[in-house]
């Protein structure tokens, strides 16, 4: 059998179809040239559609209950305090490159959300933004940091931007076009200098340039250029769009022919409305109670909360985790058992019935993992996800606010939340080009598509189809 053809995958964390498809097209020529000699469409999220589990999703073709990871911090047990921030070891499922190492395949790996701390691979892995610092372990093998030490156009190292939700714009611009630029530059020095089959990088700097430069596209702007005269701050978006462009280019031109080359982000972005304080409505209702009210705006972790008479609280963040406090299962639990399906039933019908300042329905969706994933793992999942006016509000989760509808971020100044779609695309050899996007493509069809290219047939457990060849996973 013939050696499959290289596959270069080039992730962009968040990017929106509105810009990459629409907005900007005619204005990215090297994304533009992908598009148009292959085939493309938005690509459904996996739920949560945050970078954590998204990229795992994508990786293992497995759900986040099959995950047991429910976003960036999930509870550490039944208790009411302690979180864990979900690192590669939040689980041992297998991930593409494990596939591909069974089958001799060599993998270079760079900036894949959850690949912190670094583990073995048949090639080399630089891992993701939640490595601490450049002095922690982040490379398999171990010596590959000392190579990157060496790189001047690479070293220091930069994982993320520190403090990203801020309005110091012009620090903003140069830290993001500098940790860019060093990420696109190592990717392009690993693929010249070892053999490789698969090549994987995920840019997180998309992400943090649309929480901290989204904004609606002006009505009376016909192309980018007008856009960035009458908004300056969406001119800095559209550049950094325009940033990857020329790092792609040159990273498919060190990569040469004949390649495949996939390119996908794992959710979009949209304009965030504000935010909706899940704690503060539970408390208003008496599910949430304390100890002492608090007498300014406060965190959950840092009120007098009564959990003996709490019978639910919340967690913020792009969407809302919700948590009852059941008897037998929390050490101060309060609902029976019995109660607690009566208790969510009537939780949910509340929440989706809610209006908003304006008197109009917000839309709210709230689900229970028993019925969205198949299956729910992990030491205490949430027991129901909420989408705040279909993520035009995220879920604030402080509590003494005089409002329910909170303008400001709880974690920092914020213009985007997450949108439900993504991109992809899929050009190169062997990929014929479609003539309108595709329907119905789902980031979890991700794993199955990389394995139907090296010919590797999908475990059972696995989720999704080959997006390009057809089956199911």
């Amino acid at each position: 059998m013939p050696k499959p053809l290289r596959l270069v995958v080039i992730g962009l964390d968040s990017a929106a179809p509105e810009l990459m498809f629409h907005r900007l097209a005619g204005h990215l020529p090297n994304i533009d040239r992908l598009r148009q000699n292959g085939r493309f469409g938005p690509l459904r999220s996996c739920d949560p559609p945050i970078t954590v589990p998204a990229w795992m999703v994508a990786t293992t073709g497995l759900d986040a209950g099959q995950l047991g990871c429910y976003g960036f911090r999930n509870r550490s047990d039944r208790g009411y305090g302690k979180m864990f921030t979900a690192t590669s070891l939040v689980n041992d499922e297998q991930r593409i490159w494990n596939y591909l190492d069974s089958a001799c395949l060599r993998s270079i790996l760079v900036g894949i959300p959850q690949t912190y701390p670094p583990r073995p691979v048949n090639g080399c892995l630089v891992a993701d933004f939640l490595t601490p610092s450049i002095k922690s372990a982040y490379t398999w093998p171990p010596e590959l940091a000392q190579e990157i030490a060496t790189l001047p156009s690479v070293h220091p190292y930069e994982f993320d931007i520190e403090n990203f939700r801020t309005d110091e714009v012009e620090r903003l611009r140069i830290d993001l076009w500098r940790m860019t630029r060093k990420r696109f530059a190592l990717i392009r020095h690993l693929a010249i200098s070892r053999p490789w089959d698969f090549l994987m990088m995920v840019e997180i700097g998309l992400d943090r340039a649309q929480h901290a430069f989204w904004r609606d596209w002006p009505e009376n702007a016909s192309t980018p250029e007008e856009a960035a005269r009458i908004d300056p701050i969406l001119g800095i978006l559209i550049d950094y769009y325009k940033l990857l462009d020329e790092e792609i280019g040159l990273l498919l031109d060190t990569v040469g022919e004949p390649r495949t080359v996939y390119l996908l982000s794992d959710h979009g972005a949209r304009a965030m409305e504000g935010g909706f304080a899940i704690n503060q409505w539970l408390a208003e209702r008496g599910d949430l109670v304390f100890l002492k009210p608090p007498a300014k705006p406060t965190r959950l972790e840092n009120a007098f909360v009564d959990w003996s008479k709490t019978r639910a609280w919340g967690e913020g963040g792009y969407y809302g985790r919700i948590f009852l406090n059941v008897a037998g299962r929390e050490p101060q639990g309060v609902l029976k058992p019995e109660e607690a399906e009566a208790f969510g039933r009537k939780l949910v019908e509340d929440l989706e019935s809610l209006v908003d300042p304006t008197g109009r329905p917000m839309g709210n969706r709230v689900l229970r993992p028993s019925t969205i994933y198949r299956e729910v793992k992990g030491i205490a999942p949430p027991d129901y996800i909420a989408y705040f006016s279909e993520l035009r509000r995220r879920s604030n989760g402080m509590v003494g606010l005089d409002t329910l509808f909170p303008a400001e971020n709880d974690t920092g100044q914020d213009l985007a939340n997450h949108d439900f779609e993504g991109c992809w695309i899929a050009s190169g050899t062997g990929i014929e080009p479609g003539s309108a996007p595709e329907p119905n493509l789902h980031l979890i069809d991700f794993t199955a598509t990389v394995l139907g290219h090296f010919g590797i047939d999908p475990p059972p457990r696995i989720q999704g189809r080959d997006m390009i060849r057809g089956g199911t996973a």
